[in-house]
């Protein structure tokens, strides 16, 4: 990511400090005053005084440095380099404008490196005690229960996961942030666990384990739902990061990676578990009159995800983008096949995320998106649709228009101060070179979702959503952590 200085990089804190939540790598360049400049009393674009900049991405960021000394310039690009690449973080370079042009001399072992970088490895030792002490729980076990967390993503483990829970053949749940990290149309998947939101017979599978696997899962507000660990330690074996927990054995210097490798090696029970996959959709089973009542009726979040499950079983290999905000939740509900994955800022959670997120998403992989979007969401950044024309891009947005900044409706006293101003959604989308429709029943979003399909050009489909209406999880999780909150706030006092 290339900026000016100034007005540039103060713009772009948020998404770095959000790539920095989520461990996202990325390379921040900066230009900057020259020497000359920084003498005057002001500079163009200065907020505050020349370093400012930098010492605001120090906090954002694993590394960053400002290059102007030529003799150490290769080695500290190197060494930011170097660390964006081990952490999984942002890093931050600043060049001023009169060093640009610097000859800068490049160390001989920067010019012999091999492009490697080396990874922290387990302790031979440690490793096969944990290894042995999670085995002899396995073979115990009666009905042990997998989950699955976003460190399998960046430990590269998925593989090794999903051979180990095919041998195990036991039913797998993920996290919120790690939706996906589980092929979803598995037959051992089972759904998403939110704790006390979970599909309730996941939260019946996960209680009644005698032994759960959680690898990889790390213990956020978002993945609790805003409560405590359904998960008793001494039925469980954690592994993250660096270390394993076996009940109350704690085996440090072990890598995740390292660990589910072996595991999934050994020899294993295979428990044959018939595994029915869970949401919190709910299912009227209705025909006649009734039926055609309910597809002429106002559309729901519930019915609006209903009919996007029913769309990506029939058109296979769409990646799906869910924008933070009511459709973070929502998009817990939805289940992808044929290997498509699913994007979402689970964890730093900053509106504006999914459109721009998934045009370059199709820049980078070719793959169609189809994007899950509140009227909030989209007014900040859906405007940025308009370059997909030029790009050849034929992102799929289906967006919510409820009128407001609907995910806090249940907590605000001031609702007044949650409305927006109604855009005409489907008219800019043909403005900006795409395909506009509107539905406002279950009828026709699945018209227009099948038009969409054959679309080559973007499309936009605007859902008229009633503003009381919420996906399923929504309304309990914040209705949850406000109460929480509240709660916290008396103890303190």
């Amino acid at each position: 990511m290339c900026v000016t200085y100034g007005a540039g990089g103060h713009n772009i804190v948020n998404p770095v400090a959000g790539a920095y939540a989520e461990q996202v790598p990325l390379l921040v360049v900066s230009g900057g005053p020259g020497e000359a400049e920084q003498k005057l009393s002001g500079i163009h674009h200065q907020a505050k005084d020349v370093e400012s900049q930098w010492r605001i991405f120090q906090q954002v960021t694993c590394a960053a440095e400002i290059v102007q000394h030529p003799e150490r310039a290769a080695l500290e690009i190197h060494e930011v380099v170097g660390k964006i690449a081990m952490e999984r973080r942002p890093g931050y370079l600043e060049i001023h404008r009169d060093f640009v042009d610097a000859e800068i001399p490049v160390p001989r072992e920067l010019v012999e490196w091999d492009g490697s970088f080396p990874r922290p490895t387990s302790d031979a030792r440690k490793l096969s005690e944990a290894v042995a002490d999670t085995l002899a729980r396995v073979r115990a076990a009666k009905r042990p229960v997998l989950i699955g967390g976003l460190e399998l993503y960046r430990a590269a483990a998925e593989r090794d996961f999903l051979q180990l829970a095919e041998k195990l053949g036991v039913a797998v749940v993920t996290t919120v942030d790690a939706k996906g990290v589980f092929p979803m149309d598995h037959p051992l998947h089972m759904g998403i666990h939110v704790g006390p939101f979970s599909p309730p017979a996941v939260q019946k599978r996960v209680r009644e384990a005698d032994l759960v696997l959680a690898l990889g899962t790390l213990l956020t507000d978002m993945n609790l739902g805003a409560a405590k660990p359904q998960v008793r330690r001494e039925r469980s074996v954690w592994a993250l990061g660096e270390r394993v927990n076996v009940s109350f054995h704690q085996y440090t210097d072990v890598m995740l990676r390292d660990f589910v490798a072996a595991l999934a090696r050994e020899r294993l029970p295979n428990f044959s578990e018939k595994v029915v996959y869970q949401d919190n959709l709910l299912r009227k089973r209705s025909s006649g009159d009734a039926k055609a009542r309910e597809e002429r009726a106002a559309l729901t979040n519930n019915d609006l995800l209903l009919e996007v499950n029913e769309f990506l079983a029939a058109n296979k290999g769409y990646h799906v983008f869910a924008e933070s905000g009511d459709m973070l939740f929502g998009g817990l509900e939805v289940r992808l096949h044929g290997g498509g994955l699913y994007f979402a800022q689970g964890y730093y959670a900053s509106m504006g995320f999914a459109v721009p997120a998934s045009l370059g998403a199709q820049i980078g992989t070719g793959i169609r998106p189809l994007v899950l979007c509140g009227d909030g969401g989209f007014q900040m950044t859906g405007s940025e649709i308009s370059h997909a024309p030029r790009h050849g891009l034929s992102p799929l947005v289906v967006l919510i228009n409820n009128s407001g900044w609907q995910i806090f409706r249940p907590v605000s006293p001031r609702e007044d101060l949650l409305s927006l101003p109604n855009w005409p959604y489907a008219e800019l989308a043909q403005a900006w070179g795409g395909v506009g429709f509107r539905a406002q029943t279950r009828a026709e979003l699945r018209e227009a979702l099948r038009a969409a399909h054959e679309v080559r050009e973007f499309v936009l489909i605007e859902c008229r959503i009633p503003p009381t209406d919420l996906s399923p999880v929504t309304r309990r999780y914040i209705r949850a952590s406000a109460r929480r909150a509240r709660t916290g706030k008396t103890a303190r006092r």
